[in-house]
Order: C-alpha cells, then sequence, then structure tokens
C-alpha cells in the first residue's frame, strides 16, 4: 500500500468514525466532539482549569471557535471562567461539579459508542485490517 493510500485510508477510518461519535453524542447530550474534548482537557487538568489558550492548543481550534464553544459550555453550566490572579488578562475555563456528572456520564457513552463503531469498522474491508493494525 503507497503512503499516499495509507493516509487516504486513515482519513476515512477517523473520519467515519469522528461523525458517528459526533451524532451519538449530538443525539444523548446535545453537545459535540469539541465540546466532549473540552470537558474531558479540563477534567484532566490539574485544579480542573485551563487557560484559554491552553484550551485552543488541546481541542486544536482557533481562539475564535473555543471562545463560543466555551460560552455554549458555560450556558449549560458545565464550565465557568475566572480571570487570573496575577495576570488579569489571562482567563481561566473551569469545570464546574455538573460538568464533571456530565463529563462522566458522557465518557462511559463515548467508550461504548467508540466500541460499537470499531466493531462495525472492523467488518469493512477496506478500513478493517487498518483498524486491526491500529488496535494491535
Amino acid at each position: 500500500m503507497s503512503v499516499r493510500a495509507t493516509w487516504s485510508g486513515l482519513r476515512a477510518l477517523h473520519h467515519r468514525v469522528n461523525a458517528h461519535l459526533e451524532r451519538a453524542l449530538q443525539r444523548r447530550f446535545h453537545f459535540g466532539m469539541s465540546e466532549f474534548a473540552a470537558l474531558s482537557a479540563l477534567v484532566e487538568a490539574p485544579d480542573g482549569e485551563l487557560r484559554m489558550q491552553e484550551l485552543t492548543e488541546v481541542i486544536g481550534l482557533n481562539q475564535s471557535s473555543v471562545s463560543r464553544l466555551v460560552a455554549r459550555l458555560e450556558q449549560s453550566g458545565l464550565t465557568g471562567r475566572e480571570l487570573c490572579e496575577t495576570d488579569r488578562r489571562g482567563v481561566y475555563s473551569c469545570i464546574t461539579p455538573r460538568g464533571r456528572e456530565v463529563h462522566a456520564t458522557a465518557a462511559a457513552f463515548f467508550d461504548e459508542t467508540l466500541e460499537t463503531i470499531f466493531a462495525e469498522v472492523s467488518q469493512d474491508p477496506e478500513l478493517g485490517p487498518m483498524l486491526a493494525k491500529m488496535r494491535a
């Protein structure tokens, strides 16, 4: 398999898995992969908080998109914002107790959904072998 064909297969596999996860999270929790990634990063962060710039780097979206994402999470009561005590220009996004609860439920659902998707993809004659190699 050529390098380009391998890359194309990886992109197809990623798109299929990501699209399925996105739909499943939207249906169940009314948020998508970016919000889930933000909540996951905040849960794993020391003290449950990250500077907005750190969150931007973790999620892989631009600053404007992350600001809108954080605003949606705040409106849902899953996160809050705090100003940095030592640098008033710094803003932190902080996970709330409700955010931790929702994330725990969403993470279990995410893992179950991912296993289901992997089982489906493993039957695909083109993507199945690639997934098997990656999981080995």
